[in-house]
């Protein structure tokens, strides 16, 4: 089975940047997208063959989430309890016969900070939800999870100590979701590679330098390791600030 996950940064100006094209080359099972900045009438997107399931933010032109499927899930979930998710749009589940999958924009904690704290309360829940949802089937989580986790997943690390994205609080809680059963795919097949990233600043000539950071990710549940086909971080492909990043498993 073959997942996309793509922060578009915004669907209608990504529509007009070759969405479609990437899409229908892909032919995946299932393209997960966040910050899809749009509400459910302001855009119309046919996809022959996808059941399509949409999470908007109750702010126009802000946040959002969708998943498109050629398979049809046994339920969809959208936020988690009590979270600001819900009023943001950040969170999609759909659950099938062997497997959840989870679609998540995480909260940027702001360059001041000043959304940090929500921030770690925001891991702490969502972390307590994947590992309820592995106690029933495996998960495969994926997103722009909004932190570059080791200094090999960012261009300038020394720079970006303490910067959001680069805390320690946001750091660890990735290493605490990852000790707590659960496996970073693109790092599980590619310990040591550098220079992969998936979000680059707009800031002029950043990315043809590929000054960038790896902040979206596939997170697997850790008995679907051997089920690891295929990583892969389409930097090549343009119309968002992100790149698409692709999963395959058996």
């Amino acid at each position: 089975m073959k997942f996309i996950s793509w922060n578009v940064n915004g669907i209608r100006a990504c529509l007009k940047k070759g969405f479609i094209d990437y899409f229908n080359e892909m032919d995946a099972d299932f393209f997960c997208i966040q910050e899809t900045k749009c509400q459910a009438e302001q855009v119309e997107l046919t996809l022959p063959g996808y059941h399509q399931f949409w999470n908007y933010a109750e702010r126009k032109g802000y946040s959002g989430t969708a998943i498109f499927t050629k398979h049809e899930p046994l339920s969809v979930k959208y936020g988690v309890g009590e979270m600001e998710s819900q009023e943001e749009g950040r969170i999609i589940t759909l659950e099938y016969e062997n497997f959840y999958l989870v679609n998540v924009y995480t909260p940027n904690s702001k360059r001041d900070l000043t959304r940090l704290e929500y921030r770690v309360v925001w891991e702490d829940e969502l972390r307590a939800y994947l590992q309820s949802l592995d106690n029933i089937k495996p998960v495969i989580y994926c997103g722009d999870l909004n932190v570059a986790h080791e200094e090999i997943d960012l261009k300038n690390p020394k720079a970006n100590i303490g910067n959001s994205g680069f805390t320690d609080e946001e750091r660890g809680r990735m290493t605490r979701l990852l000790n707590s059963g659960f496996t970073d795919s693109f790092r599980y097949l590619f310990p040591d590679v550098t220079d992969h990233y998936t979000w680059w600043s707009y800031m002029n000539t950043v990315r043809e330098r590929n000054i960038g950071w790896r902040i979206d990710y596939f997170i697997l549940s850790n008995r679907l390791q051997e089920k690891i086909s295929k990583a892969e971080i389409h930097s090549n492909i343009l119309g968002s600030d992100h790149c698409p990043i692709m999963l395959e498993i058996k």
